[in-house]
């Protein structure tokens, strides 16, 4: 029998004892006066807790619950004892079960009571009052600290959610079951096999040279970028790519940073976070209005050529040169945002600007659409002016990328599979685009549909016939359909009405085409049903 087990089989026989006494001697045991270490003796004599004097009023004697917590701790193997029952008493009184302002007992009856030493109780007493959760007095005892708040019992889930509707059009999701597992799987499989152990350490800001390497070759290749190893950092995605951008302009004195109206919500947010300004800039049939831009004073642009976003507008060729011109002379840069160029359905897509100028454009690009925004794995090609401020802050923003990230996308690519991975993705997207348009033109005839030569959505401008936008959006919401208009993203500052009418941004990628058909239907049946 283990000296715990010795005690408490003692204690146990002793309780015995006394519950046969008679009943005038038991309540005399159970209502006696505190002992000199401050313990109040409960039945069979186990030390329950007395109340600090507080404004509030005394705490009730501890649940015997919480103490039920540090049982299995007494129990952990001596040389991990003391270490579990510090932990376990932290987690009673961060949990709540130990309530602020409630006396423990004294080392040596917890001790007892535990059936350990009485050093354990006494170092885990000092420790924890040394942490802020416990406090203590020379004769005063040992108590919960006031300054201790439970902990929440759950950590909550902030991560972007699908609406719930029985068809969701909002655009910006690929379709996530297109993931190739497997082979991203072997892909892994082979790098933990052969990556180097010195490459597990802190990685090159700019990203592994293997993973370099292997882009510049992609990009070159299906983007016609001018796409040089050195000049290329691998980031956590298009938004990290703006926000590094930013602080990088910001320093150089560009305060303010043209974009696109209408545009991508998101560039707003990202370039305040680095201290700079947007200013929502119009565009015309062939792109980004050159006029506007020139008045606007901006030595910076933000764009998205080969496939405007929402609009779908490429680029024409004047307006890329005009846009080049203007970068020259004003000694500024055009940053690209080339965030679905690979998908184009009717002809190779169209060449990526910084082909034609690499020292006046930024390119970035990412895997989120052609492979899962999850992974959060981009590139970001600068000019040479701003390669060196950019991959310092790069390294003190977050030390680099995660290296068996970058090695195993390397290996992806250098195996052929990415290559793969967009055929099988540009024929599944290509089908689900003929899907919607073919629904639009069925249910919702005379219906002009723009933007659909390449990208992952469409511009839908409904006839007059089908009413005011905002009622319109109702009742599609009602029939279980989200949809966003082209209004939502239009910055407000622009003091741009836009056309009347229903323009719809409609996203098809992460959509079956079945779904497809039945979310067109949907919205069909509400506008000529009514209000509900």
């Amino acid at each position: 029998m283990t000296p715990s087990q010795t005690n408490r089989a003692g204690r146990t026989a002793r309780h015995a004892s006394e519950s046969s006494e008679t009943s005038e001697s038991s309540e005399t045991s159970e209502t006696s006066a505190d002992d000199s270490s401050g313990r109040v003796s409960g039945p069979g004599g186990r030390a329950q807790p007395s109340a600090a004097p507080t404004a509030g009023g005394p705490q009730p004697p501890v649940d015997s619950a919480a103490w039920e917590l540090l049982l299995p701790a007494a129990s952990a193997p001596a040389r991990t004892r003391g270490r579990s029952l510090q932990a376990a008493l932290r987690e009673a009184v961060r949990s709540g079960r130990l309530a602020p302002d409630t006396r423990l007992p004294s080392s040596r009856d917890l001790a007892a009571d535990l059936g350990v030493s009485r050093g354990l109780i006494t170092e885990a007493y000092e420790q924890l009052t040394a942490e802020g959760y416990l406090r203590s007095g020379r004769g005063a005892g040992t108590w919960v600290g006031s300054a201790v708040r439970a902990a929440r019992p759950r950590a909550r889930d902030l991560a972007p959610r699908a609406t719930g509707a029985h068809a969701d059009f909002v655009p910006g999701t690929p379709d996530m079951s297109l993931f190739p597992r497997a082979a991203w799987a072997a892909a892994q499989r082979g790098v933990l096999a052969e990556l180097p152990h010195h490459e597990l350490g802190y990685p090159d800001p700019r990203g592994l040279p293997r993973l370099r390497t292997a882009l510049a070759e992609l990009l070159a290749r299906r983007r016609g970028v001018v796409a040089d190893p050195e000049r290329i950092v691998v980031v956590s995605g298009v938004a990290q790519a703006t926000t590094l951008l930013g602080f990088v302009l910001h320093a150089r004195g560009m305060r303010e940073v043209g974009v696109e109206n209408p545009g991508s919500p998101q560039h707003e947010a990202l370039y305040a976070a680095a201290g700079a300004t947007t200013v929502p800039l119009p565009l015309d049939d062939e792109g980004l209005a050159v006029a506007p831009l020139l008045e606007s004073g901006v030595r910076s642009v933000v764009t998205t050529p080969a496939h405007q976003f929402p609009t779908g507008i490429a680029y024409s060729a004047r307006r890329r040169a005009e846009l080049l011109d203007w970068a020259r002379s004003v000694d500024g840069f055009v940053l690209e945002d080339d965030y679905d160029g690979d998908f184009r359905y009717d002809r190779a897509p169209v060449g990526a600007l910084q082909g034609l100028d690499p020292e006046r454009v930024a390119y970035a690009g990412s895997v989120s659409k052609s492979l899962a925004p999850g992974l959060r794995l981009g590139w970001l090609l600068v000019p040479e002016a701003l390669a060196e401020a950019v991959v310092e802050r790069k390294r003190t923003m977050d030390l680099g990328h995660p290296t068996l990230d970058q090695a195993l996308f390397a290996r992806f690519l250098e195996r052929g599979d990415y290559d793969r991975q967009l055929r099988r993705c540009q024929r599944a997207y290509r089908e689900r685009r003929d899907t919607l348009v073919s629904a639009l033109e069925e249910h919702f005839p005379g219906a002009e549909v723009t933007g659909i030569a390449a990208g992952l959505h469409v511009i839908a401008a409904l006839p007059d016939r089908y009413g005011h936008q905002e009622r319109f959006l109702a009742r599609v919401a009602a029939a279980g359909v989200a949809a966003r208009p082209l209004t939502d993203y239009t910055h407000a500052r622009a003091g741009e009405g836009g056309r009347p009418g229903v323009r719809l941004v409609l996203g098809y990628a992460h959509l079956s085409p079945t779904r497809i058909r039945a979310g067109v239907r949907l919205m069909a049946e509400a506008v000529v049903a009514g209000p509900p």
